[in-house]
């Protein structure tokens, strides 16, 4: 899969001095030195499959607000009410020219069936490689019952007309999400 990816990445030696120049950093465990995010950064771009069976690339949608939210899996108790909460109030994001995408590690397969089971009305991406999930440092470390594990932490990045981050949102609550994102979109 096609996948662009604009934030530079470095090899970082032990006790390098490269985050006098790019400011706080993030290792990813392959030893990649990533640039953290924050608020007025432009957001990473990024191309990546939909839900319609086309290649999105976040950078096209320069001019529009973005929602992108990453979720851990379709069709799960928290990452459903979040779904249907964005679904249940999309006239809210259409008055505000904001277009709502959800990112998950799911297959193109699986996107479709949350789509149909759920009636979503906005696009899925799959980032089955993870590629959009390093750029947005959305892939951590959890820990379940003791074990630890790979997994998605639930975040919502709004990002403006320029393109640039305007609120971020980590370990996201799915219950009442929809109502602080429109808040951020609409300041």
């Amino acid at each position: 899969m096609h996948m662009d990816v604009e934030r530079q990445a470095y090899r970082a030696a032990p006790g390098s001095i490269i985050n006098l120049f790019l400011g706080p950093l993030v290792k990813d465990k392959c030893g990649f030195v990533l640039k953290e995010l924050k608020v007025g950064d432009r957001a990473p771009d990024f191309t990546l499959r939909s839900s319609e069976g086309k290649d999105v690339r976040l950078s096209s949608l320069k001019g529009k607000q973005v929602v992108l939210y990453f979720y851990p899996r379709d069709d799960t108790p928290g990452c459903t009410i979040e779904a249907c909460s964005f679904r249940d109030n999309m006239p809210k994001f259409d008055e505000l020219d904001a277009v709502v995408l959800g990112v998950s590690r799911d297959s193109l397969d699986s996107h479709s069936k949350f789509i149909d089971k759920y009636s979503l009305n906005f696009t899925l991406l799959s980032d089955e490689d993870g590629v959009a999930h390093k750029l947005y440092d959305t892939w951590k470390e959890k820990v379940l019952y003791g074990k630890k594990y790979m997994g998605t932490e639930r975040s919502t990045f709004v990002i403006g007309k320029d393109g640039k981050i305007k609120k971020i949102f980590r370990k996201v609550n799915p219950r009442g999400h929809e109502a602080e994102v429109l808040a951020a979109v609409n300041s």
